[in-house]
């Protein structure tokens, strides 16, 4: 018997898992080889041993709901983590040459799943499902939200940092009247929403953050700061500030962390978003101090773990019309990735935050955006 067997399993019946038992959310082993690896090589180990088949489970994630309860993951800690850790604190995996990356390595595998994976308009961020019924009613709900924040009328001048396949700036553009500016390091993105977004007053553009100049009466960053890194959290807020009149909001949706941290899981790195991290309140604060007053600042990540399954029955619905181009593996991995990050959010391992900003502070006769809300 290899000797990380009896430490996994003892690891697991902290989470009341079982190996090869009968309940949904036990773990089913095929290869015994997934110990090993799970010990030497922590989250990443556990992932890539998922995704070669080495294990399954009927419910993976209330499998991952339960280790995450129990943070049982925080206890396979080795050198590997350790020097992961270390290497992120010291390089800026962010810079501004590695904008394009997340581009390439996400956002571009493939206009045709994300298509089959989400709502009609194509939003890659959270729903808000405070009234919804669907998932395409909860990301119009959330557009909209969006919108009556940050006091959106016809005529301003809009910049979407991140704007994806265009969701944001077709909404606006089309709801509202505003004239939008919306950039992307993704070209697969730039295609598919310029074609989109025919015939609108919006400007797409293959371009990082850093380099966008001019002046915007609302900016809005909709599920982009995750890929900016704890070194950049600060010029970020720089160029939002430069880019803004003093009467000027910008509206922050990110998802967060409870605690603040250098670097994401190993396995997220290395297959889904490479170079990302998520931020916490006090880095956030940090970066804001003294740029910005903080208007309101909204949390609904539960509304994540319900966007995210919606997200995962759309994969497996449409999987025989994927599987030939994406292959198995792929599969594997994309069930991984859907199902932990719901798990995240179901245990409040994450959070989704909405935050508006203003240069100056709103003027007392404002409505504050939390009064939108109603």
């Amino acid at each position: 018997m290899s000797r990380s067997k009896p430490f996994i399993i003892n690891l697991l019946q902290d989470a009341d898992i079982r190996i090869n038992g009968s309940r949904a959310w036990d773990l089913q082993v095929h290869d015994e080889r997934v110990f090993d690896r799970t010990l030497a090589y922590g989250s990443l180990g556990f992932g890539e041993s998922y995704m070669d088949g080495w294990w399954d489970c009927e419910a993976l994630d209330q499998l991952l709901t339960r280790v995450f309860l129990s943070d049982i993951d925080k206890k396979v800690r080795n050198w590997r983590t350790l020097a992961y850790a270390l290497t992120a604190r010291v390089r800026n995996a962010q810079r501004k040459s590695k904008a394009f990356e997340i581009g390439e390595r996400h956002y571009d595998v493939g206009n045709d799943l994300y298509k089959h994976m989400l709502d009609p308009r194509m939003v890659y961020t959270c729903g808000y499902w405070k009234d919804a019924t669907d998932l395409a009613s909860a990301q119009e709900a959330k557009l909209d939200l969006v919108c009556r924040k940050i006091g959106l009328t016809s005529g301003m001048r809009v910049l979407d940092i991140g704007c994806g396949w265009g969701s944001f700036v077709i909404y606006a553009a089309q709801k509202y009247g505003a004239e939008i500016v919306g950039i992307t390091v993704s070209k697969e993105q730039l295609a598919l929403a310029t074609q989109r977004a025919e015939g609108l007053p919006v400007e797409l553009r293959l371009q990082d953050y850093r380099d966008v100049t001019g002046t915007f009466d609302r900016i809005v960053s909709l599920g982009m700061f995750e890929h900016i890194g704890y070194k950049n959290y600060r010029t970020y807020m720089q160029v939002a500030h430069r880019l803004l009149p003093e009467e000027g909001l910008f509206l922050l949706h990110t998802i967060g962390g409870n605690k603040s941290v250098h670097a994401t899981d190993p396995w997220i790195e290395k297959y889904i978003f490479p170079n990302s991290m998520l931020p916490s309140i006090a880095q956030i604060g940090a970066s804001i101090e003294g740029l910005f007053v903080m208007e309101d600042w909204h949390n609904f990540g539960t509304d994540y773990d319900k966007t995210l399954q919606q997200w995962y029955a759309n994969v497996e619905r449409a999987w025989p019309e994927l599987a030939d181009h994406y292959g198995e593996r792929f599969h594997r991995m994309w069930c991984f990735y859907l199902l932990s990050s719901a798990a995240t959010f179901r245990t409040r391992k994450n959070q989704l935050w909405q935050i508006v900003l203003s240069k100056g502070g709103l003027k007392f006769d404002t409505p504050l955006p939390r009064v939108l809300l109603s």
